[in-house]
């Protein structure tokens, strides 16, 4: 009698898994419909007459003013990418699509002189070399035996494995720049130390989530030469600018731990006596650091003084990580196939998305996009500070729902130019921004933004990275709510760079002048 009860129920739902199926069946065959009736159109008709074969999608969108297409391109974008569609292809395809809306089969022609340039710029060479430094490094283990050297040093300390775990991830994004490859490996390594040894869990999970999105910060970050190619920037000067900050939060995520676990040890207790190591013990350990660390401060050291260009320092960077790899007996064939592999794949995703968003936003521009939305911003009124605060706000946004390199090619080519109009002349009495250095500064800024949309509930990236190597027990609202305390004190370092603007700009300055 209750199976049969159930039954009926069952049967009396509204099944919507088959209403969307239907939807997705009939937004596929009337778009079907409609690219065959153009084609007939195409091959038919000339597009210069008003004769055509039903209708015509050429120019429909022709009349529409920049107001409307705004609504229309983003709206379209955000809905396709809700729907769970890849950001490279959805970008490019609806920069194809709405090319062709407006203008016609003619127009498309732009479409090469958006991508050739991309595709002639020295500067992104850079960008699989880097990658592949990284996951050479990666499967050398050389992160597990520095993280071995570190946790060792500092485990004595109460939260000493935590601040180890920041200190750690710190070096590492001095050798890798690739985000999630940080996050996930200290996942892996770190967190069954911390939890063996009793840590609390926000403790343990937020030092791993922001110590790895330092990557995004620190040289050699991929992002900020990403950056540098969109809003023609010098890479080695955003690398110098970004140091200080990095080492900024960094030190504050280090002095954080250590204060609450000196607080109340509970919280991450020190390794017992027995099993630490005598000074001398400590010393030898160091050994292991001294290959991967003369690797990184002999790529930067050429690439900030100038001796090598990026794609130099990155290549030299590159072989050297065999190189390190082989004098740590980690070396393999295998291990060089795996690199390469996730490299080109890597490597691929990026210049895929840079290709798309550069067909969309370049259009959007095109079509005069850029001074709406100058004009827009600027008619509300806000100071100079208020539109900087709109666009972190904005970009924290983003980073909810889009990739880092894609916020990077939609947001940053339309928010340059705006930056480079204003003056910042310092709040409270604090010294103002330099003139030259105005699009410098927001770079770190936006690079500081970053990393906090990467640890940003609900949707930020790091907190899924981390919990694909969680153990079941720890809840996505445990992960949540280790974020905050680090957002917070993301916060504070990137109203610091705000407030005092040499933060950013002193390295740069010394170095360049």
């Amino acid at each position: 009698m209750n199976t049969a009860v159930t039954n009926s129920q069952n049967t009396g739902k509204f099944d919507t898994s088959k209403l969307w199926t239907w939807i997705l069946i009939l937004a596929t065959a009337s778009l079907s419909f409609a690219v065959i009736v153009e084609l007939i159109n195409i091959v038919f008709y000339d597009p210069y007459e008003e004769e055509y074969f039903l209708f015509r999608t050429a120019g429909m969108l022709a009349d529409m003013d920049i107001s409307g297409l705004t609504w229309v391109m983003f709206g379209t974008l955000f809905v396709a990418l809700m729907l769970g569609l890849p950001l490279a292809f959805v970008t490019g395809g609806l920069g194809v699509v709405f090319v062709y809306l407006v203008g016609d089969q003619t127009m498309l022609n732009i479409i090469p002189s958006r991508i050739f340039p991309m595709m002639t710029n020295s500067d992104l060479a850079a960008i699989p070399l880097f990658i592949f430094m990284a996951s050479m490094l990666e499967r050398a283990g050389l992160i597990e035996e520095m993280f071995d050297v570190v946790y060792k040093w500092m485990g004595g300390l109460n939260g000493g494995l935590a601040a180890a775990t920041i200190l750690a991830s710190t070096i590492l994004a001095a050798m890798v720049g690739v985000i999630g490859a940080a996050v996930v490996t200290m996942g892996i390594i770190a967190l069954p130390a911390m939890l063996k040894r009793g840590y609390n869990h926000e403790i343990a999970l937020g030092s791993i989530m922001a110590g790895g999105t330092l990557g995004i910060l620190i040289p050699p970050s991929i992002l900020a030469i990403l950056y540098a190619v969109v809003a023609q920037q010098s890479v080695g000067e955003l690398y110098l600018g970004s140091i200080l900050p990095g080492i900024l939060l960094s030190s504050m995520y280090i002095f954080y731990v250590l204060f609450r676990s000196w607080r109340n040890p509970d919280l991450g207790p020190a390794i017992p006596k027995e099993e630490r190591l005598s000074l001398l013990q400590k010393l030898i350990l160091l050994r292991q650091l001294i290959a991967p660390l003369i690797l990184v401060f002999t790529v930067l050291g050429l690439l900030f003084g100038g001796i090598a260009t990026p794609v130099e320092a990155a290549g030299i960077g590159s072989f050297g990580a065999i190189v390190v790899a082989m004098m740590h007996g980690r070396f393999s064939l295998k291990g060089l196939q795996d690199a390469s592999v996730s490299t080109a794949k890597a490597s691929a995703m990026v210049l895929w998305i840079i290709f798309g968003a550069s067909i969309f936003v370049g259009f959007y521009i095109l079509q005069g996009g850029q001074a709406f939305i100058t004009e827009t911003i600027l008619s509300t009124g806000l100071s100079s500070y208020g539109i900087l605060f709109l666009m972190m706000v904005l970009l924290v946004i983003l980073g909810m729902f889009l990739d880092w390199v894609g916020i990077l090619l939609l947001a940053v080519p339309i928010f340059v130019p705006i930056i480079k109009s204003l003056t910042f002349d310092g709040l409270f009495g604090l010294p103002p921004v330099p003139g030259d250095k105005v699009a410098l500064w927001f770079g770190v800024l936006y690079l500081v933004n970053m990393q906090m949309s990467f640890i940003s509930p609900p949707f930020g990236y790091a907190l899924f990275y981390l919990r694909g190597v969680c153990p079941p027990e720890i809840s996505m609202a445990t992960i949540f709510r280790s974020a905050l305390i680090f957002l917070g004190l993301q916060t504070v370092g990137l109203i610091l760079c705000v407030l005092l603007p040499g933060i950013v700009t002193f390295l740069p300055s010394l170095v360049y002048g």
